[in-house]
């Protein structure tokens, strides 16, 4: 039997120039993900802008939790502008959700802080991403599926490539723009009011962005359904009420689209925070290195997709989650060594051990935003080393001990709450945590990471094997997506799944890790969140994901 390849026609009559498809599309897109993620390059500062009026760990991980909102909500715009893309067509419905995008991260830079209008500024920021959200839910799917439905049969992974790079290519864009104003203004004028600035830019950006997909016709499948009469007229009921294609939805999820989820925001997301928030490397400083790493490894996005038309997209995703569940937890040691050799030292040298009751410690995380962690002599302990950001383990006590600290070979007694007053409990925090320093300092624990004797070439290898993972995962998705489901409900049924796996297992990836981190003071423990995802998608997608490299996407 002939190949299937050799079969059919290799390219249909192009109804416009291919380079701009593929240039105005990307293009387009870029600018929305540069959009969308500046507020997770921006966290820290905007949690000191916009939820000061919590604690220092909690503020933290409700600035994840805002930057995860606007991914929560994409399988909603998935489900919204892919029924109206499947009904009304490809091109005009991207044009509406990028202007949803653009106008709702300008409106981010106007934004007043808390300290001007208390709580209805994180309630506004927080509608803001939940309206990128819904954005970005429909814009992917739009892109990918007027490319692949625009390229050649033998090049879709090739042409679609250029699509999957618009993530890192925003993500890229949004790093030079914050550390270019940041360098020209300086760290107090960028903390204090700089920081609107990559937002406000952004309106310029739209105007772009619009401009140049205006110059774009229709998709040829789209169109030629239309005159045939053939679209849906129900995507929704026939993409997820009718079991055999909602069978694929769940397997496309679950098989391919929740491991490269994970790896694309632990390689790239996760990684700028563990620097950050635990090896406490200067905000400019982990951003400059991933950015190089990001221009090294980006390139590789067009290498795998070009691969997955030679040996299938399958193998290369499904490598790409096991190499990353594999060697998570070396890499990320190694790169705590590489960017804080100090601290790894000296965690080496003189652990941090804590040793209480269980039942007396609560998760540091307050879901109510004013618990201040000073009621309980264990919480008094793990509040302050999570705001030091100081590693540590856990020993038991028996039940009623005190807790207590220890740093190497120094014990320090914890107050024990119960029965002070407000003003004896103040002090008695405040003696506690000056001796604790007093005894980190000791030990060699630095307040924050030596610009001069972090590895920068080491730190930026391992940034870049990272994001090596991220392309081979990334690069063939977008042509799998799109050969998986038929033409006239691909909009609908290709954007759910990959907005419920970036969206919810990859969009709350960094909360998730960080608060696992901060209950249990292992800062490598929440790498167990993706490498458990990753090794499922392996064996699900090993068991049941088709390759589709060879499939006709016209009908």
């Amino acid at each position: 039997m002939r190949d299937e390849a050799v079969e059919r026609p290799k390219h249909r009559k192009p109804a416009q120039s291919e380079k701009l498809v593929i240039t105005a599309s990307s293009l387009g897109t870029v600018f929305e993900w540069y959009d969308f993620y500046l507020y997770g390059l921006l966290a820290a500062i905007i949690s000191a802008q916009f939820f000061s009026g919590v604690n220092e760990t909690t503020g933290f991980i409700f600035a994840l939790a805002a930057f995860a909102a606007g991914f929560a909500v994409r399988p909603f715009g998935a489900i919204l502008f892919g029924r109206i893309g499947d009904l009304v067509g490809r091109k005009n419905t991207f044009l509406v959700t990028m202007g949803l995008m653009g106008l709702s991260t300008f409106a981010v830079g106007l934004l007043p802080s808390y300290a001007s209008i208390g709580v209805a500024a994180p309630v506004m920021l927080v509608v803001l991403r939940l309206i990128q959200g819904l954005a970005l839910g429909g814009e992917y799917g739009g892109a990918a599926t007027y490319v692949a439905e625009h390229a050649p049969n033998h090049r879709r992974g090739l042409y679609t490539s250029f699509i999957q790079t618009t993530a890192t290519l925003g993500l890229f864009a949004a790093l030079l723009v914050v550390i270019g104003i940041r360098t020209w203004l300086g760290e107090e004028a960028f903390a204090a009011w700089g920081w609107r600035l990559p937002f406000l830019i952004s309106l310029g950006l739209l105007a772009v962005s619009l401009w140049i997909r205006l110059q774009l016709e229709e998709s040829p499948v789209f169109r030629r359904m239309k005159a045939e009469g053939t679209t849906s007229k129900a995507p929704l009921t026939e993409a997820f009420a009718r079991w055999g294609n909602l069978r694929w939805v769940l397997i496309a999820l679950f098989g391919a689209v929740a491991g490269q989820a994970v790896v694309w925001y632990a390689g790239q997301f996760y990684a700028l925070f563990f620097l950050e928030r635990m090896m406490r490397v200067d905000g400019a400083t982990a951003n400059i290195m991933i950015a190089i790493a990001l221009a090294i490894g980006t390139p590789a996005f067009i290498l795998f997709g070009w691969l997955s038309d030679k040996i299938g997209r399958k193998p290369i995703i499904l490598t790409g989650c096991a190499l990353a569940a594999l060697t998570y937890f070396p890499l990320f040691h190694a790169l705590a060594d590489a960017a804080n050799p100090a601290l790894s030292a000296a965690q080496a040298r003189a652990p941090v051990t804590v040793i209480a009751n269980a039942d007396d410690c609560s998760v540091q995380f307050d879901p109510i935003g004013r618990n201040r962690f000073d009621r309980r002599s264990c919480d008094i302990v793990k509040s302050w080393l999570a705001r030091a950001g100081v590693p540590y383990e856990n020993v038991a006590a028996p039940a009623g001990t005190v807790a207590r600290l220890r740093i190497g070979g120094v014990e320090i007694a914890a107050p024990d709450p119960a029965r002070m007053t407000n003003e004896a409990r103040a002090a008695a925090i405040g003696a506690f945590q000056n001796e604790g320093q007093t005894a980190l300092t000791a030990a060699g624990y630095p307040s924050e990471a030596d610009p001069d004797s972090i590895d920068k070439p080491r730190v930026v290898l391992i940034l870049t094997i990272l994001v090596l993972y991220v392309t081979m995962v990334y690069g063939p998705i977008a042509a799998m997506l799109v050969e998986l489901f038929p033409a006239r409900i691909r909009y609908t049924s290709m954007s759910l799944p990959y907005h419920i796996g970036n969206g919810w297992f990859g969009g709350f990836l960094p909360t998730t890790a960080f608060a696992m981190v901060a209950a249990t003071g292992d800062i490598y423990y929440g790498l167990w969140y993706p490498v458990a995802i990753a090794a499922a998608t392996v064996l699900i997608g090993a068991l049941f994901l088709p390759e589709t490299r060879k499939r006709e996407i016209d009908r």
